[in-house]
């Protein structure tokens, strides 16, 4: 029996249990099976984790070049006012953040090869626009649009990830996906330095240059995306019938129903929005996602309030960035080995904290720039392994989408906030206390609230205080329960 049949007859709203999905390697033995399961997650890997990465390295690369821009003389030349200047940052934020819900539906819909090719396509054509605005109204349209369509990138890959790998492996590749900011941190301070000697040509200043040679360069790549992006486990075209039988039963003994073929219902929107699990996921994200997008935003300029020239304080904002890429990776493989995304939170975030409590408390340049590197490396991590620990604990292909689509949305809106709390330099009181304030409440309190409530639950679940839910039902009837199976335990 082959794998698309049993995908049509989900379609048709039956179920399809790990048993009744033919197991292609029935005769081999368990260290044969073994074998081939790592190369097949090793082919899972090559195919889409490199080429996903560097689409997330563009979006974050061109999102956050306006603050290279802006100490290469981009609020000069425009006669931005401080407000104005912010103005134009927080718009990108509205945008991303209201259209970013409905993206996971989208893509579900549309086809990842389909969907994400298109909105790397646009998303580059209004980057390049932004090297040729001459007002703020210009600024402040192409911002807008650009925020329009990075909206689907973020939380489309991670929904993406997710229904390809089981749960103890999506955190690192999760990590490593989203590493590809803190890279794009470090990648943008040196392609800055270079490109702002292009200053002049062709009667554009070097900051219009940054905007629209990184432009030119996403939509190159969003272009080859038509070529490299694949779509779900059951249409997938690089894998063999084979391959794809085998992806469906390891996601299958998993406990997840990912690679199946769901029909969009509304019971999935409403199972989301009533969980619990997504209004704190939300609260813990924000408390990661404003410090992460205040820091990348800023640090260039609280780099040059160091007393470092244009150029230097550029190549200066690279190194943060390359230790909290090294660590996110670390923290992920961490993380899945011992199933402690709760944990690992906590720790990190302090990590954070103490590095804002230097730049708060010290006007001594050296003492700043390593209150820089805890920033980093206090935010970094906590936003992939958020993802990651959100991602794990809700199950259910249009559950899981909708539930990242307004934890990563609800974050990101907090982006407007980031946008506006860094004046007053050298000293930017109101912008550290604020990021402090922020992973103090939400990333450390939401985490230590979240891991403590799921022990709570996993113990109900192992106790058997649970098992009524699943009185008289068939197993394809639990089966859609999702998450709240007795049987699924918690990540914590």
């Amino acid at each position: 029996m082959s794998l698309r049949s049993h995908v049509d007859d989900d379609e048709k709203g039956t179920a399809t249990p790990l048993e009744i999905v033919e197991d292609p390697d029935a005769h081999l033995s368990a260290e044969e099976r073994a074998a081939i399961d790592r190369k097949l997650v090793w082919k899972l890997d090559l195919y889409m984790i490199p080429w996903l990465s560097l689409l997330y390295l563009l979006a974050f690369l061109d999102r956050t070049n306006v603050g290279n821009a802006k100490i290469d003389g981009l609020q000069k030349s425009l006669h931005l006012t401080t407000g104005q200047y912010n103005a134009a940052l927080s718009i990108f934020f509205v945008s991303y953040s209201v259209f970013e819900p409905l993206t996971n539906v989208l893509l579900k819909r549309l086809r990842p090869s389909i969907f994400i090719p298109i909105i790397v396509t646009i998303w580059g054509i209004c980057m390049t626009c932004m090297g040729y605005v001459e007002n703020w109204s210009g600024l402040m349209a192409a911002r807008w649009f650009l925020g329009l369509a990075e909206a689907g990138l973020f939380p489309g890959i991670n929904y993406f990830l997710s229904c390809w790998y089981k749960r103890s492996e999506f955190g690192v590749r999760a990590a490593i996906f989203f590493s590809a900011a803190a890279v794009a941190g470090s990648f943008g301070g040196l392609l800055a330095a270079a490109i702002e000697n292009l200053d002049g040509t062709h009667g554009r200043p070097g900051w219009a240059w940054i905007f629209i040679i990184e432009g030119a360069i996403t939509i190159g790549f969003g272009v080859l995306s038509f070529f490299m992006v694949h779509d779900f486990p059951d249409t997938a075209t690089f894998l063999s019938e084979q391959d794809r039988a085998r992806v469906v039963r390891r996601l299958k003994a998993d406990q997840q129903s990912s690679a199946e073929h769901e029909e969009f219902k509304m019971a999935y929107f409403w199972a989301a929005v009533t969980d619990w699990k997504m209004w704190l996921g939300m609260t813990i994200y924000m408390g990661a996602a404003m410090p992460l997008y205040a820091f990348s935003l800023f640090l260039p300029s609280i780099v040059s309030e160091l007393g470092y020239t244009t150029t230097k304080a550029q190549l200066m904002s690279v190194p943060p960035y390359a230790c909290a890429a090294v660590l996110t990776v670390v923290v992920g493989y961490y993380a899945d080995r011992t199933r402690r995304r709760g944990w690992s939170n906590i720790c990190i975030s302090l990590l954070g904290i103490a590095g804002f409590a230097m730049l708060l408390g010290s006007q001594k340049p050296h003492v700043k720039y390593g209150g820089v590197f805890l920033s980093a490396c206090g935010i970094y991590p906590c936003i992939a392994n958020t993802i990651s620990w959100v991602s794990d604990n809700h199950e259910g292909v249009y559950k899981r989408g909708i539930v990242l689509g307004f934890v990563i949305g609800w974050g990101n809106l907090n982006g407007v906030v980031s946008s506006n709390i860094y004046f007053h330099a050298p000293k930017y009181t109101v912008g550290h206390a604020t990021i402090m304030a922020y992973m103090i409440a939400f990333l450390l309190g939401g985490s230590l609230l979240m891991h403590f409530s799921l022990r709570r639950e996993n113990a109900a679940r192992l106790s058997g205080k649970r098992d009524h839910l699943t009185h008289g039902m068939s197993d394809e009837e639990a089966e859609k329960l999702g998450d709240r199976r007795p049987d699924f335990l918690y990540t914590l």
